[in-house]
């Protein structure tokens, strides 16, 4: 058995794999479109009706809601998150601090 990774973190592994970036893009888009589906069925309000709210597309919408789609801008992102009467707080943090 490889005993590469004994004693390291699951963070630390991705990072040595070159996967951490991409995971943690991964990670944030489902929390996003997770809580985008939550506020849909908050506000009984379908896909469409979103979409007209954001002035898109149904199919533009479902990219948000895909969570492998991480190349969605923050425009988006916050359009998609007012047109359910929410907002976008994005915050910086050290990388150490994990509190």
């Amino acid at each position: 058995m490889d005993k590469k990774y004994v004693g390291s973190d699951f963070d630390d592994f991705l990072e040595e794999e070159g996967l951490l970036v991409e995971t943690e893009a991964i990670a944030l888009k489902n929390v996003f479109a997770w809580e985008i589906k939550k506020a849909l069925k908050e506000r009984h309000l379908t896909k469409v009706q979103a979409a007209k709210r954001m002035k898109t597309s149904r199919a533009a919408f479902d990219r948000i809601l895909d969570p492998n789609n991480t190349s969605i801008t923050l425009k988006s992102l916050e359009r998609a998150a007012i047109s359910l009467g929410k907002r976008i707080h994005i915050e910086l943090r050290d990388i150490n601090n994990t509190a």
